[in-house]
């Protein structure tokens, strides 16, 4: 289906449906790639980008459902690209995408999608769906995207049903980087867009567990000189770079499963250097795990970029973007190390330090583009420990 006819749909009938494992069906109008892709379905908050959202690598293995009816209509542009291709495997939503309006526009958002392998599904009920998502907890999903409107709902349950889930799967090493490489370009800013860091900077050896181009370019911005290693990076790696700091990035996955290498060599780098380490998402269950606690799989996880967490230090309330399944388990934390943030919806662990040295980690995302912004003197904090 090109795009033209999502554009000016006139046709009632189903070209696309959403069997959830427990026998539910959605019935909506496909746009973006053909075919059936399996995955958890969560839903995210965000009013804004729907871009940037769907090629986070932290969304490998899911499907997401936008609460916020309006997607689609600003374009795309290929300035917004978190990494290289969509990751997310499908992407549902209330009202078929219309015309995109924006000066930033390069193409619209079916033949981005269509041109990225990646399903869509619109005239959804997103309310209900969401619904049913908290409900459930993340639900297992098969999507069908057929112009005839053709499926095979059996087989479709089936494949919902037999569809493995995320606990106990090591997804960093599928979204990570196949060799190192050096990071330079800083934040987007009025008119010149992104430029490159000129400075010299301290460095930062970045650990890519699935590692979004934002967080990136806050740590050049912040004046970092960033080398980014693969997920599997030992400790004798890391430290031949003679770093001032580690920075652990987000991902997608369970952080037990990526623990069982990620943890050692954290552990290892702790042990034979006092260098500051900062952790985003995965890379905060990652430094979490290497210190003692413990993470647990959430009901139907945080997505969005209207999170109001806490700071413990200051009493300062953050609203910041959110992208995770899994969690710290406060009750988990070893002696020396503290509960910096928490989370006001749920009060679930946002953030940890240890009380004597300048190792530090955070659930949400400082580096939030589109979003808030209220968090990114977390960069700031890490640079000056350098």
């Amino acid at each position: 289906m090109d795009a033209s006819s999502i554009f000016n749909k006139t046709d009632a009938k189903p070209t696309a449906c959403i069997v959830l494992a427990d026998g539910t069906i959605f019935y909506g109008h496909g746009f973006g790639a053909t075919g059936t892709i399996e995955a958890e379905l969560c839903f995210n908050t965000a009013m804004t980008g729907y871009q940037e959202i769907m090629t986070d690598p932290s969304y490998a293995g899911q499907a997401i459902t936008f609460t916020f009816p309006h997607i689609g209509n600003t374009g795309i542009t290929s300035e917004d690209d978190e990494t290289a291709d969509p990751v997310a495997r499908a992407m549902v939503v209330k009202w078929d995408p219309t015309e995109p309006s924006n000066w930033r526009a390069q193409d619209n958002l079916p033949n981005w999608l269509a041109k990225r392998g990646r399903i869509g599904v619109g005239g959804i009920d997103t309310r209900r769906l969401t619904r049913a998502i908290t409900h459930q907890g993340a639900p297992h999903v098969a999507i069908s995207h057929d112009p005839n409107g053709d499926f095979d709902i059996p087989a479709l349950l089936e494949k919902a049903r037999n569809f493995v889930g995320l606990e106990g799967l090591d997804l960093a090493k599928e979204v990570t980087c196949a060799q190192s490489y050096q990071w330079n370009e800083q934040r987007w800013a009025w008119p010149e867009g992104y430029t490159p860091r000129t400075t010299p900077g301290k460095k930062v050896v970045a650990i890519d567990y699935g590692a979004k181009r934002n967080i990136l370019r806050c740590l050049a911005s912040a004046g970092c000189d960033v080398t980014v290693l693969p997920a599997t990076a030992t400790a004798e790696e890391v430290l031949a770079h003679n770093p001032a700091g580690l920075f652990l990035s987000n991902g997608p996955g369970d952080p037990v499963a990526t623990g069982e290498y990620a943890v050692p060599m954290i552990q290892e780098v702790l042990e034979k250097s006092d260098i500051p380490v900062f952790g985003i998402c995965l890379g905060h269950q990652m430094l979490a795990l290497a210190l003692g606690a413990k993470t647990v799989k959430m009901s139907h996880g945080h997505h969005g970029a209207n999170h109001p967490v806490k700071e413990h230090t200051t009493g300062k309330v953050e609203i910041t973007s959110m992208n995770h399944g899994f969690a710290v388990d406060s009750q988990s934390l070893p002696d020396g190390v503290i509960e910096t943030h928490i989370s006001l919806f749920d009060g679930s662990n946002c953030g940890i330090a240890m009380h004597d040295r300048p190792v530090f980690s955070v659930q949400h995302h400082p580096e939030a583009s589109p979003g808030p912004q209220d968090s990114f003197y977390l960069f700031e904090r890490f640079a000056a420990s350098l």
